[in-house]
């Protein structure tokens, strides 16, 4: 039996009308590109349309230098967090005791440098390492002996929230030092001639710029090499532009106040140096392979046991460093601290593009989570809107993000 290939031949297309298909055609790969990147790019989008929106809601109180500054203050210990949250979302596993051990380390630092007069560097460093060998046994525990991590980590919220109270015996302790207050609290020096502006914030700022462009150039680069699907030069030139104005935008308005947060660097540190490992380190790869098809990573010569261990490890760490950050925040400890936290980084996890079968996300996507959240809320407390619609609003936002990536994945799909 013949085939007509002819049939199945497009027909030519008629004079006068390759300038519309060329048009058309280019409207079509900007639309692909975006569609297959919207899981990457969708909260980031929808970040800034509920910025655009509380900032006409509340008559541009959302965007003041003053509240800008609050809002990195307010969330910096649940970014800290989701940062961790993230890799062990993206190793397959969860994680519910860090709220509990944010106060618990809390509760230390402060036993050890109000109590003991303990200097507050060595009081860090030991409350440090402390989160470390939490995070290590509950590792020990979900990675050699193969109790689920729910379980593992939802004994560690009652075993550290129990500690907390056995060490404050109930009450607030405090107050920090302010040295240690800094931290949390304090700002960048000023340095230079009176511009109106924070200097340094200004410079930190045009250094994020520039590496910024030169990171979105380099991985575009990368990416035609290896013959992987990118953005259409037009929508990465546009993609550019967003980036750098945002940052441009929130640079101003830092430095027109009393420039970027100390905690705000200790944030960007980490964002960098975890994305970087995420990226192009052989531990992120292999963090990613065990949540996407632990049996193929096995076979693959990955130490799934070891890279689960490792996980937590370094989420008692971020935890332990989130409940500093917290307790000299407020200058003190209290029993009652931390609560929820561990729901705040899985949902900022969550809205951020993680996956919950694993092998899914990234550092900025928990960042942007966290954001959203944090926006969220501040946005909210600016118009008047009562703490139970609030908790309402926030639920129906993380529903609509897993349902969004969902549909998401079936449209790629498909």
């Amino acid at each position: 039996m013949s085939t007509d290939v002819t049939a199945k031949t497009p027909a030519p297309a008629p004079p006068g009308k390759g300038a519309s298909a060329d048009g058309g055609g280019l409207l079509q790969l900007m639309l692909d590109g975006m569609r297959r990147n919207m899981r990457q790019y969708g909260m980031l989008i929808a970040l800034g349309l509920i910025v655009a929106l509380f900032a006409v809601w509340s008559d541009g109180d959302l965007l003041l230098p003053r509240n800008v500054s609050n809002l990195v203050l307010q969330n910096s210990y649940i970014l800290i967090l989701a940062i961790g949250m993230m890799l062990v979302i993206i190793a397959g596993h969860i994680d519910l005791s860090v709220g509990s051990l944010t106060a618990f380390i809390g509760a230390m630092a402060a036993v050890l440098m109000v109590e003991h007069d303990m200097s507050w560097p060595l009081a860090v460093v030991l409350c440090l390492a402390i989160g470390a060998v939490a995070g290590a046994l509950q590792g020990f525990f979900i990675a050699y002996l193969g109790i689920p991590s729910f379980i593992v980590t939802l004994a560690g919220m009652l075993l550290f929230r129990g500690l907390t109270e056995i060490f404050l015996k109930g009450q607030t302790l405090g107050p920090f030092p302010k040295d240690l207050q800094e931290i949390a609290n304090g700002f960048l020096p000023e340095v230079g001639p009176n511009t109106n502006y924070h200097n340094l914030t200004l410079l930190l700022g045009f250094a994020l710029i520039a590496f910024v462009v030169f990171q979105e150039v380099r991985d575009r680069k990368r990416q035609q090499e290896f013959s992987l699907d990118v953005l259409p030069a037009k929508l990465f030139l546009l993609k550019l532009v967003a980036l750098v104005s945002a940052v441009l935008v929130v640079t101003l308005l830092l430095a027109s106040y009393k420039g970027a947060p100390i905690v705000l660097l200790i944030l960007g540190v980490l964002v960098v140096g975890f994305g970087y490992l995420m990226r192009n380190a052989i531990i992120g790869r292999h963090i990613y392979a065990i949540g996407g098809n632990l049996p193929a990573a096995k076979l693959s010569g990955v130490k799934d046991k070891k890279v689960t261990f490792l996980v937590f490890l370094n989420m008692g760490v971020l935890a332990a460093l989130a409940g500093l950050v917290f307790a000299s925040r407020f200058n003190a400890a209290s029993p009652k601290a931390g609560l929820n936290f561990e729901l705040e980084a899985i949902a900022a996890s969550f809205i951020g593009g993680a996956s919950m079968s694993g092998g899914v996300g990234t550092v900025l996507g928990a960042i942007i989570g966290g954001l959203v959240l944090g926006v969220l809320n501040n946005g909210m407390n600016l118009v008047g809107i009562g703490t139970d619609w609030q908790q309402v609003i926030k639920g129906l936002v993380l529903l609509a993000a897993v349902g969004f990536d969902v549909w998401n994945k079936r449209k790629v799909g498909s």
